[in-house]
Parts: C-alpha cells; sequence; structure tokens
C-alpha cells in the first residue's frame, strides 16, 4: 500500500512559501509576456506594421517567448506543490484542480509553438520567399492570432482549476473567506472570456479586463497569502480516502 505524506509544521511552511515563489513567478513572467511583449508588438489586423515590430526586436520576442516557458515550467511545479497543501481540506477537489491545471500548461505548451513558428516564418524560414512579403506577413499574423485562441482556451482550464480552488478555500477553515470569493471570481471570469471569444463572431476581447480584472487580484493576493499564512494549511489532518471530500 502506498501512502501519501503531506506537510505538517515546519514542512507545510516551507511547501506554502514555494508554492507562493511559484505563484509569483507565474504572474510577473505572465504579465511580461502578454503586456510587454505581445501587446507591445503586435498589431492585431496589421500584418505588415506586426512584422516590423518583431524584426525590430526579436530578442524581446524570444524573451516574451523565455518567460512564457519558465511559466509553465513553474505551472507543472505548483500544480503537484497545491496539490500536496490542499489534500488536506478535500483530496478529490485537490486532485481535480491539479488535473485542470496540468491540462492547461499542456494547451499552453502546445500553443507556444505558433510564437515560434511565427518568427521563423519572419525570419528564418527562407522557403518561404517565393510567397511575397505580404503573404509571409500574413501567415505570421495568422500563427500569432492561433496563438491567441490557443491561450484563451489553455486559460478556460486555469479558470476551472480556480474555481475548484476557489471551493476548497471556502471550505478551509484557515483560508480567508474573501480570498475564495475572489478566487471564484477570476476563475468564472477566464471561463466567460473564453465563451465570450468563441460564440461570439468579431467578438474582438473589448471586455477582457473588466472581465479578467479579478484575476490579477486574486492571484496575487492568493501567492502573498501563501508565502505569509500558508503554514496554516499543514495544521490539519488529511481526511481517509473514503470519507467525503
Amino acid at each position: 500500500m502506498t501512502t501519501t505524506h503531506h506537510p505538517t509544521g515546519t514542512n507545510a511552511g516551507r511547501t506554502a512559501r514555494a508554492a507562493g515563489l511559484l505563484y509569483l513567478t507565474i504572474f510577473f513572467c505572465g504579465l511580461f509576456a502578454e503586456l510587454a511583449v505581445r501587446s507591445r508588438l503586435i498589431e492585431r489586423g496589421d500584418p505588415r506594421a506586426t512584422a516590423a515590430n518583431i524584426l525590430e526586436s526579436p530578442g524581446l520576442f524570444r524573451l516574451g517567448i523565455a518567460a512564457d516557458i519558465v511559466m509553465l515550467v513553474c505551472d507543472v511545479a505548483i500544480a503537484v506543490v497545491l496539490y500536496r497543501l490542499l489534500a488536506p481540506i478535500s483530496r478529490t477537489l485537490s486532485m481535480v484542480a491539479a488535473a485542470f491545471r496540468l491540462t492547461q500548461t499542456a494547451v499552453l505548451g502546445l500553443n507556444l509553438l505558433s510564437m515560434f513558428q511565427a518568427l521563423r516564418i519572419l525570419d528564418d524560414a527562407d522557403y518561404l520567399g517565393t510567397f511575397g512579403a505580404d503573404r509571409v506577413e500574413a501567415l505570421a499574423l495568422l500563427s500569432l492570432d492561433s496563438h491567441r485562441y490557443g491561450y484563451i482556451l489553455g486559460l478556460t482550464f486555469f479558470g476551472v482549476s480556480t474555481m475548484v480552488i476557489a471551493a476548497i478555500a471556502w471550505r478551509s477553515p484557515d483560508m480567508p473567506r474573501g480570498l475564495a470569493v475572489v478566487l471564484g471570481l477570476a476563475g468564472a471570469g477566464y471561463v466567460a472570456d473564453m465563451a465570450t471569444f468563441f460564440m461570439i463572431p468579431g467578438y474582438d476581447g473589448a471586455a477582457s479586463n473588466v472581465v479578467l480584472a479579478p484575476a490579477l487580484i486574486a492571484e496575487f493576493w492568493f501567492a502573498t497569502w501563501l508565502l505569509t499564512r500558508g503554514r496554516a494549511l499543514g495544521d490539519r489532518p488529511l481526511r481517509p480516502a473514503l470519507a467525503p471530500a
């Protein structure tokens, strides 16, 4: 029989701090890749301007890809770490949250190839020279548009994971109810944003900032809570495997 050990006491404090640091790394890498790179270099609907921006700043574009890779590596780690921390509250829900988070990571990892493909189309793929500059630029922007929708799809799984963590937080006597509420709103925002993008033709993401605003608050709050208060999660005994979760 295999026994699963969960952190208690000092070990719980270390595990919670590790989770908080991972969360902050994910938070800042994601913001950098989106706001400092993609929002700056990609002009929606303008292939020529987008191509010019990327070719003028290829190092920044590659740095954005690297930031996304670091974010995804941390996502895999935090899925495991959060499971260890939250399983004493609900083993089943913790496993569901980890599964959705890992699914998100797989989707975003594969989707990142579209970013690299756009760079290759513009910079490395000499065999596309017969297409002409306009077509090459259009192909690059098409790859970047595919990345955008793939990213939204991946965040849908993250949204579900966040809502499950919100449910765990609500049940925990150690986690703030306010944090549970904001996490729930953040997760619902991700899912709503996905539904809007895929169900409403021509939607350009105009409401995304409003819908996803709780996500920034929730993720930063959760990260800092894990760093400063997360040790409390190690003071709870693990529920029996057959007990209601």
